[in-house]
């Protein structure tokens, strides 16, 4: 309520007479109640009140004070005033009572304590009213604001503080007024006169009358700057554990701890490392004091301008020995710089700041640093990159746009980043090497150069997994058997890493040595099967060995023969070919993959089917086709898609199948081989049925250099004679009809006798008496290569020249 003067009156004392009526008045009562003397004495001093007065209203029946307790006293504005009435006789000669002397205080419900309390408090308390003019602050908000309390009241805050960026706080206040609703607030301000930016914990409220209108706006506020930046520097920790090391990659690494703490802890941040950690090779041994150390700029991340460095693109730096970067890498120890500044007398010293500094800093920090003011910094935190006891680098946070120095707190979180980086790069750096490791030796295993053949147009493409994942164990192959026949295979290792690099070398060999036996698809497949059931036993863990890992294989079997156009295929849980006539249709394959190889027991079942010339084929492993973003039968299709895209050749066709394939983000190997069929000239093909009869030995002789002739090969007959002759003979001796004899002329001159007998031939050391047993020796030492091929009606035996260049017709 509005009580005039009388703020300045809390006591006042008046005389009553023994009839009741006010004989004297006090210049304090016309203070208090705004009554003058000549208005009130002569009174009852019952006017005065303004409620009914209690019984027995002033006399008293002793002689000591008769305190009456709280009465509603009227003011002469006619409002009223709460006060504590007192009544004390004045006595006479005799005892008489000749009235009595009363005592007015006005009853306050806040003691006068309470208004020490509220101007004491830690926290800044202000009142302001609803255009945020100030009503009333107590020291600790003029000690925050650096103003006295004459100065801001009557004061609007926007106009008196201009320069403070706390438009947050000031509109949240005007929310309050005219919303009536109370609310919370933390604010982030630079106090004037500080060089720090302090973190304000602030609540608001509305003060309403007594009818319930908004008379003032009422606040306090609290610095929570410490468990501000406390959580800040949490935030930030964590944001680093989500945001380093997402990428088994140096540089990408290094990019991401350049990058965390900007801006929000620091405004430049720097990642040297040594060139050998970039190579992915074990880091040099700590440089001695006094070194000049040689290292590559990784990353470079500032809150001002765009500097990043793209992964692949280090620079190199230099620090000089007596360099603070090079002190800290040679004693493994962090250094802080601050910006110096002048004292009174021109000396150096610290910023206010560091004073203020809670924390303890450790041993030799911080150090006052003239040089920083020149690039702009105002402080400098160096931390050597260290993990499992290597040095890798070093990285520097600086700060230059912002008045704060670095605090003891701030060194320990640039530690707690840097460790944390550290391990995280070195683990990085291990990956690298053992992928490259794994790649080096599956790019050693792999098929280096596509034989020589013309049976098949070849192309072929290999992408390892992408960095984030380890080498797999795709692999393909080419091989050219006997007849002009080739075979292609395609299969996949379980798991990844030098183990599948290994494996799949060990798988590739074997099939490479199956294949010169010459045995079927699907008899390949269930021998390669019984292999890998051996090596995964050989993988069980024997004594202290940790098992080497999960061992199991996929693989796609395939052979060409030029002369019938005959396709053979078996697969081991090895995705089928897409096999894609010369007219763009698509061929269906009539079989079905078997079990992945290394379950054993299992049948594998092959097929055959004649193919049109010119139909291309397309082996590729699982890598290709499926990923995170695609199954893959969506694979399948969007191969299919690209390969019957028009191309001029199939190496350009390969790179539109990479291409249209998307494989950026693969997670796994991609291995593509891709064959265009050709069908033998028939004219490049005799066939002879040799009478099983030795006197047919001599017509064999004859039909072969007849047909060499014809075919102008006229320099390879003498062999061709003696290897014919060899051959039907033995096949006439020791084989079964039916018995034949075929010539084929394709890169080399094949020569083939069949027959219907399971026995094969092998090379024996004849003795000096001998007549016989020197057939297959002559053959072995004359031709190029020999062999035995099973059939499911007996035997062939075939042997080839080479040809020095094709001859024409």
């Amino acid at each position: 309520m509005d009580m005039g003067g009388t703020q300045d009156a809390r006591a006042a004392a008046l005389v009553v007479g023994p009839d009741g009526v006010v004989s004297g008045w006090s210049e304090s009562g016309r203070l208090l109640l705004g009554w003058t003397a000549e208005d009130a004495v002569g009174r009852p001093v019952t006017d005065l009140l303004a409620a009914p007065p209690p019984p027995g209203f002033p006399e008293s029946s002793g002689s000591g004070p008769d305190h009456m307790g709280l009465l509603p006293l009227r003011h002469r504005d006619g409002s009223t005033v709460d006060a504590l009435v007192s009544a004390h006789p004045l006595l006479g000669a005799g005892g008489r009572v000749l009235g009595h002397a009363i005592t007015v205080h006005r009853w306050e419900r806040r003691p006068v304590i309470a208004d020490l309390a509220f101007e004491q408090c830690p926290f800044a308390l202000g009142v302001y009213d609803p255009e945020l003019r100030f009503l009333w602050v107590n020291a600790s908000a003029c000690r925050v604001m650096a103003h006295s309390e004459e100065q801001v009241l009557g004061e609007k805050y926007r106009e008196l503080f201009p320069e403070l960026d706390d438009k947050a706080y000031t509109d949240q206040l005007s929310e309050v007024a005219r919303t009536g609703e109370p609310a919370r607030l933390i604010t982030v301000f630079r106090p004037l006169g500080s060089d720090y930016a302090n973190a304000w914990a602030t609540s608001m409220w509305p003060v309403r009358d007594a009818e319930g209108r908004v008379r003032a706006v009422a606040n306090w506020g609290f610095d929570m700057s410490a468990e501000y930046w406390a959580r800040q520097r949490l935030l930030i920790l964590n944001e680093a554990s989500g945001g380093i090391g997402r990428t088994l990659d140096v540089l990408g690494t290094a990019q991401e701890l350049a990058r965390t703490p900007v801006p929000g802890f620091a405004d430049l941040v720097t990642v040297d490392l040594f060139d050998e950690v970039l190579r992915g090779e074990e880091p040099p041994l700590s440089p001695a004091s006094g070194e000049a150390i040689a290292l590559s700029r990784a990353a470079r991340h500032s809150a001002t301008h765009d500097t990043d460095r793209a992964p692949g693109h280090p620079v190199p730096v230099s620090h000089a020995p007596d360099s603070v970067a090079a002190r800290c890498m040679a004693t493994g120890r962090s250094t802080v710089q601050v910006a110096a500044e002048p004292g009174p007398g021109g000396e150096w010293a610290f910023g206010p700041g560091l004073a203020a500094d809670p924390a303890h800093w450790p041993p030799g920090n911080p150090l006052i640093d003239e040089s920083l003011a020149a690039e702009g910094l105002t402080g400098r935190l160096t931390v050597p990159l260290r993990a499992r006891g290597a040095l890798l680098g070093v990285v520097a946070f600086s700060r230059s746009n912002r008045p704060e120095a670095f605090t003891a707190d701030d060194l320990i979180l640039a530690e707690e980043l840097t460790a944390k980086a550290a391990v995280a790069i070195d683990n990085a750096r291990r990956y690298a090497r053992e992928r490259t490791t794994a790649l080096t030796l599956q790019r050693s295993l792999l098929l280096q150069r596509l034989p020589s053949q013309e049976a098949l147009e070849v192309a072929s493409r290999y992408l390892p997994a992408g960095t984030g994942s380890e080498v797999g164990g795709d692999w393909f192959d080419v091989i050219p058997l006997s007849g002009a026949r080739v075979a292609l295979v395609v299969g996949d290792v379980v798991g990844h890493g030098l183990h599948a690099s290994a494996s799949m070398g060990r798988l590739r060999t074997a099939v490479r040595t199956l294949a010169d036996v010459d045995l079927p698809p699907d008899e390949l497949l269930t021998h390669l099967d019984d292999l890998v059931i051996h090596l995964a036993s050989d993988l069980q863990p024997a004594g202290h060995f940790q098992p080497t890992g999960e061992f199991g294989a996929t693989c796609l079997y395939t052979v060409y023969d030029p002369v019938s156009r005959r396709f053979t295929l078996a697969s081991a849980g090895h995705p089928l070919p897409l096999i894609i006539s010369s007219d763009g249709a698509r061929a269906p394959v009539p079989v079905q993959p078997g079990p992945p190889l290394g379950l054993g027991g299992l049948p594998f079942e092959a097929a055959e089917l004649e193919l049109p010339e010119s139909s291309l084929l397309a082996l590729y492993t699982d890598g290709l086709v499926q990923g995170r973003e695609r199954d893959v039968d969506q694979g399948v299709a969007e191969l299919l898609r690209a390969l019957n895209r028009s191309t001029t050749s199939l190496e350009g066709l390969c790179d539109t199948v990479m291409d249209a394939m998307h494989l950026e983000r693969r997670t796994d190997d991609a291995a593509l081989l891709l064959a265009r069929t050709h069908a033998l000239d028939p004219q490049h093909v005799a066939d002879w049925d040799v009478v099983p009869d030795p006197a047919e030995v001599p017509r064999a002789r004859k039909f072969a250099l007849d047909q060499l002739e014809a075919w102008g090969l006229g320099e390879v007959s003498f062999v061709t004679e003696l290897v014919v002759s060899e051959l039907v003979t033995n096949a006439i001796r020791y084989g079964e009809p039916p018995i034949m004899l075929r010539l084929i002329r394709d890169t080399s001159l094949i020569c083939e006798v069949s027959d219907a007998s399971n026995t094969a031939p092998h090379l024996r050391r004849a003795r000096a008496f001998d007549e016989g047993g020197r057939g297959l020796l002559l053959v072995a030492q004359l031709t190029q290569g020999w062999g035995t091929r099973h059939t499911t009606e007996g035997k062939t035996i075939w042997c080839a020249q080479p040809l020095a260049e094709p001859q024409p017709l």
